[in-house]
């Protein structure tokens, strides 16, 4: 019981987890016409199969952020600023994947068995170029970035930094050198983060006189 006390902030993590994957479960397999999204820049971008490693430590760096904001952190403002701010950018991205159906047709046609180009492939074989505005890889990235970077707990503060910078620019690198987005779905998710970081980081004066309405005990 004391346990659940003491983590009783967490319940929100997987029950919007949930739900974030039904929804975007049910826009991957609808049947609509996607909006291509395609600029010319994006045709001068050449393609790497080697970023797909940095590509998938996405997931890692993630959970690993979550979980260390949501049980090891005792700074509980800092761990709704960073949930409220991926749930703000993962319930939009929803929200346009439904009313704006979207797509890309970036994808090269793979050749070889090498490693790496064998997990593209199976990465395009799992993940269908539909529903990318903006790209949750960039948004998340950035917004687990910025929560580490303004964290001055750790042991090793300026190591960890730099590491968590060098990581998030090679994730985003990695979406449009895997053709897995469009520069436009890079640049929503930046905008999208400065808006998040205006709403849960900078200071208002309702939330310096009443932050537990903001930020729960």
């Amino acid at each position: 019981m004391k346990l659940l006390k003491k983590y009783q902030h967490v319940w929100i993590v997987p029950v919007y987890g949930i739900f974030y994957l039904w929804a975007f479960q049910y826009l991957e397999q609808r049947n609509v016409k996607a909006h291509i999204i395609h600029l010319k820049l994006d045709d001068m971008i050449p393609f790497c199969e080697y970023f797909i490693i940095p590509y998938l430590m996405w997931f890692l760096y993630i959970a690993l952020t979550v979980g260390y904001f949501a049980f090891i952190n005792k700074n509980k403002q800092e761990y709704y600023q960073l949930i409220f701010t991926l749930g703000l950018g993962m319930t939009l991205f929803l929200v346009v994947s439904y009313f704006y159906p979207n797509g890309q047709d970036l994808r090269p046609h793979l050749t070889g068995d090498g490693f790496f180009i064998s997990l593209v492939r199976h990465l395009y074989r799992i993940d269908t170029p539909t529903n990318i505005l903006p790209s949750i890889h960039v948004f998340n990235s950035v917004a687990c970035c910025i929560a580490i970077c303004r964290h001055n707990s750790f042991k090793h503060p300026r190591t960890v930094k730099i590491v968590t910078f060098v990581l998030s620019v090679l994730i985003i690198l990695a979406t449009v050198f895997l053709k897995q987005h469009t520069l436009i779905d890079v640049f929503s998710a930046f905008a999208l983060n400065i808006v998040a970081y205006q709403m849960f980081y900078k200071p208002h004066p309702v939330r310096q006189k009443q932050p537990e309405q903001i930020f729960l005990k």
